[in-house]
């Protein structure tokens, strides 16, 4: 799973031809911790349809602000250069999948 920053969020997130799959999390979030492998196994088994990103919110405060993000972890789907879903919390890998779906 690729960290993106402020500096690359734009060509890596928005300039993206797949649908981006962002978790926003923090070193310090337990949560984004128990997805973390959840998301690396989306990201292994979805990888022609899907692209999976973190962006660390303290190392990252514009993005972060940018997309409304107020808790972590949060996930949003990034499709054509704009967020077209946005969930706030871990879940399970079968749970998130189905969140997906429509999204992919």
């Amino acid at each position: 799973m690729t960290e993106v920053t402020d500096a690359d969020f734009e060509t890596e997130v928005l300039g993206a031809e797949l649908p981006v799959l962002v978790q926003f999390t923090a070193e310090w979030c337990g949560p984004c911790r128990q997805l973390a492998p959840v998301l690396r196994d989306i990201a292994a088994e979805e990888g022609d349809r899907l692209k999976v990103v973190q962006v660390d919110v303290d190392r990252s405060p514009r993005t972060t602000m940018a997309h409304g993000v107020l808790a972590t972890p949060t996930l949003m789907v990034f499709r054509g250069g704009e967020p077209v879903r946005s969930m706030v919390g871990a879940r399970a890998k079968r749970r998130l999948l189905a969140e997906l779906a429509d999204a992919l």
